[in-house]
């Protein structure tokens, strides 16, 4: 199966040898494609691989990337669509059908369950206009991801993104001229707008048997160090599945555009939630998403500090933040050209 190097999955293996353009062997027949191997193949600008036959035989794997950011965006709005509706619900009703969520997570996560470009996903996410219902989707998603980092098993995964998703359910109590706020909030409003975490836990209580996401919709303004709210627990009185969907609504949060500064990167937003690791979010959580997303950062185009643009080649992983990279010809390493930094992450 002809294969492009960015369409590669962990676990491949090559069909044929791989010479590169001078006629050097690179790699063999029956190597197992890591991130390694992707790697030294595009260092060697090879664009294609023939790999054996996956046992899944997943069509998925074998779309195109505009293709399948059509099939991701176009589940996404429906996704969102059904999110609006849970929320309207609990808005008129106090609770929601729990039915409903399964409903429409459960084919969502299966696509991206068989693509695992992450940062395609938030790159593409990125670009949609950000209110209430699709954050709240983005958040799910992205607990997902860092879930399965984490070790969770494949329904545990399930569970925490669907308490990523219905996090701020309890926003459905709160005045819409507050939640539509694009300024400032004073001291009364912030006061009001932190209630949606304990409504969140009496919408969710109410609509399912689970106390968990109860307490991840209660739970995920909490922070390690005691400064977070509405109860101002410390790190051993939170839920794991809260230090999570915490840790991934920061990172949704932080990317959505400002209104005067525009959107920030993502690479930007990465290097501060990683300093958020060492204090009030949970280290090990955090550890988990910049560690598994900057590799996907492999193969992906970069801006770099003085206006050049470079494809990211190989982490650094001693210095995650200074990748090798290509710049027409050349490769330079960060992690030595110290006045050079990444400024953007894009398609």
């Amino acid at each position: 199966m002809r294969t492009h190097v960015m369409e590669l999955q962990d676990g491949d293996r090559l069909k044929t040898d791989v010479f590169n353009n001078a006629g050097l062997h690179v790699l063999p027949k029956g190597t197992s494609i890591h991130k390694e191997e992707i790697a030294l193949l595009i260092r060697h600008s090879i664009d294609y691989v023939d790999i054996e036959l996956r046992e899944d035989g997943t069509v998925l794997s074998q779309l195109d990337r505009s293709d399948f950011q059509k099939l991701l965006k176009d589940n996404f709005d429906s996704t969102v669509k059904g999110y609006q509706s849970i929320f309207l619900e609990a808005l008129t009703t106090g609770k929601f059908n729990q039915s409903m969520v399964d409903d429409k997570l459960k084919p969502m996560l299966e696509i991206i369950d068989q693509k695992k470009d992450v940062v395609s996903l938030l790159i593409t996410f990125g670009e949609e206009d950000v209110n209430l219902y699709n954050h709240a989707l983005q958040v799910g998603l992205l607990s997902y991801y860092i879930a399965s980092w984490l070790g969770y098993s494949r329904d545990e995964c399930y569970e925490i993104s669907k308490a990523g998703c219905l996090h701020d359910i309890g926003k459905s109590k709160i005045r819409q001229e507050l939640r539509n706020h694009t300024g400032p909030l004073n001291e009364a409003q912030l006061d009001e707008m932190r209630r949606h975490t304990r409504y969140g836990y009496e919408i969710i209580r109410d609509s399912m048997p689970d106390e968990v996401p109860a307490l991840v919709a209660l739970q995920h303004h909490e922070r390690e160090d005691g400064t977070g709210f509405p109860q101002g627990l410390k790190a051993e009185e939170i839920h794991p599945y809260s230090k999570i969907v915490a840790v991934a609504n920061m990172y949704v949060e932080m990317t959505a555009p400002d209104r005067l500064k525009g959107r920030p990167g993502l690479l930007a937003v990465l290097r501060e939630v990683y300093e958020l690791g060492f204090g009030e979010l949970n280290e090990k959580v955090v550890q988990a998403l910049v560690r598994h997303l900057l590799p996907h950062f492999v193969g992906k185009h970069a801006r770099l500090s003085n206006g050049e643009t470079a494809m990211i080649v190989w982490n650094n992983p001693s210095d995650y933040f200074r990748p090798l990279v290509k710049v027409n010809e050349q490769f330079l390493d960060l992690s030595v050209e110290r006045q050079l930094t990444l400024e953007e992450i894009f398609m």
